[in-house]
């Protein structure tokens, strides 16, 4: 897939992408720097950043900054934001990546791990987003991804609290992306479905009820992100069957949904 504009149409912009030591993150990193976009590299882990920066530097003599932090934390917004500006970098596109699922029954799983979710998936998504689109909006320029999920259209047992931040994410994103357009900011949500990342790993989810027809790769989603981004659109959700489900969810009876994959996730 080819992205809007030439080769390098981002040369001299600054990215930042959260979440950047895995899957999606690493994803965006690379067809940002293949348009000639400048990076900042945030995650908890140090080491995969590093290996990413000097790969990138290699095929695109792209300038990186990578810092390794925690984004699970009150506060978390104005510390990165005061990171980023001690590097003399103002953000041109902020890529909200981070987060993370937690699978099983609700009052099965330790409180720590829901609320430290939750931390990530919608506090620091927010306060990340606050900071970098103020300055955006300051110089009438900008764009932002959020990172939502297909499971933020409909209530999703055994990863209750998960989709419930997602749906804040998407209602969130999509209520930004009213407010901020005629400021020069767009702002749109990627919804993916079931991708091929190490998500249930993380979840806990030991494997998925569905057909691997239904399973998408992580690169062409993250394009298709970048593209509904250049695009200017509120949000995508990438596939033919996943925009099927996210439909069916609006026309459906609202407790299909959650009785079905109950059934399927219990399994």
């Amino acid at each position: 897939m080819t992205m809007k504009g030439s080769v390098a149409d981002l040369q001299g912009k600054w990215a930042l992408v959260t979440g950047a030591s895995s899957g999606f993150g690493i994803d965006f990193a690379h067809l940002l720097a293949a348009r000639g976009a400048n990076l900042v590299l945030v995650a908890r882990r140090a080491e995969p950043m590093q290996a990413l920066a000097a790969k990138l530097k290699r095929a695109h003599d792209t300038q990186c900054h990578v810092i390794a932090m925690d984004l699970a934390r009150p506060g978390v917004g104005a510390e990165l934001h005061a990171k980023v500006r001690a590097k003399r970098v103002a953000i041109d596109i902020l890529i909200n990546n981070a987060g993370f699922g937690v699978f099983g029954d609700f009052v099965d799983q330790p409180l720590d791990n829901a609320l430290n979710m939750l931390q990530l998936n919608v506090m620091a998504l927010t306060e990340l987003t606050h900071v970098f689109a103020a300055d955006m909006v300051k110089r009438g320029m900008g764009k932002i991804l959020l990172v939502g999920s297909l499971g933020g259209f409909q209530p999703l047992p055994m990863y209750a609290g998960y989709a419930a931040s997602k749906a804040y994410v998407l209602s969130f994103g999509e209520a930004l992306h009213e407010e901020l357009k005629d400021r020069g900011v767009v702002v749109t949500v990627l919804c993916p479905g079931v991708t091929a990342t190490n998500f249930l790993a993380v979840s806990g989810q030991k494997s998925m009820p569905l057909p691997d027809v239904l399973l998408m790769e992580s690169r062409p989603v993250a394009e298709i992100g970048l593209k509904a981004l250049d695009a200017g659109r509120a949000s995508v959700v990438p596939g033919l069957p996943n925009q099927a489900t996210a439909f069916s969810n609006r026309v459906l009876p609202r407790s299909l949904f959650p009785w079905l994959a109950y059934k399927l996730l219990k399994r």
